[in-house]
This record gives structure tokens, C-alpha cells and sequence, in this order.
């Protein structure tokens, strides 16, 4: 039971961290899209970097007080769980290339 626990917490980290990396990595060096391929690419990247952003501009709206707590633990409970399906991903390509 504490090992499936750990691989859970481990995972949710694993997706959040790589979550981050590609939504700092996309703001560094992406524009803003306008053509079909740049958003069809900002599309792509945000199915990964999602968690990132929506935690990011959730603390954000909680701290200028134009969201509820409700609704920023809400966020918050979303973005772990899409952390850990990214995590599991990365977890199984571990597992492949292992």
C-alpha cells in the first residue's frame, strides 16, 4: 500500500515537473501563435504544460481576489491529477526504454 501510494506521489511529481519545463521552455522561446501550425504547436505543448499554467493563473486570480478558494482547490485538485496522467507517461516511456 505505501509503495502504490509513493508511485503516485511520485508520478504527480514527475508530470508537474515536466509540466513546468516545457511551459517555461514554450514562454521562452515561442511567439505568440497566429498561423495554423503555431497554434496547432501551442495546442500540443499545453496538453503537457497545462497543469503548470492552470496552477499558475489560479494562484494568480486567488491572489488578486477575483476567484474563490472553492474554485482555486478546484484547479488545483485538476492540475495534480493531469500531473499524474503526464507522470504515468512519463513513467511507462521509463519503463520502454529501460
Amino acid at each position: 500500500m505505501a509503495r502504490d501510494a509513493f508511485v503516485v506521489l511520485f508520478a504527480m511529481a514527475a508530470g508537474f515537473t515536466v509540466s513546468g519545463i516545457l511551459a517555461n521552455l514554450y514562454r521562452l522561446f515561442a511567439v505568440k501563435p497566429a498561423s495554423g501550425f503555431e497554434k496547432g504547436t501551442y495546442f500540443a505543448v499545453m496538453v503537457l504544460a497545462g497543469p503548470n499554467v492552470l496552477i499558475e493563473n489560479a494562484a494568480a486570480k486567488l491572489k488578486a481576489k477575483s476567484c474563490s478558494t472553492w474554485a482555486f482547490w478546484l484547479a488545483a485538485a485538476i492540475a495534480s491529477y493531469w500531473s499524474f496522467a503526464i507522470g504515468l507517461l512519463v513513467l511507462n516511456i521509463y519503463v520502454v526504454l529501460r
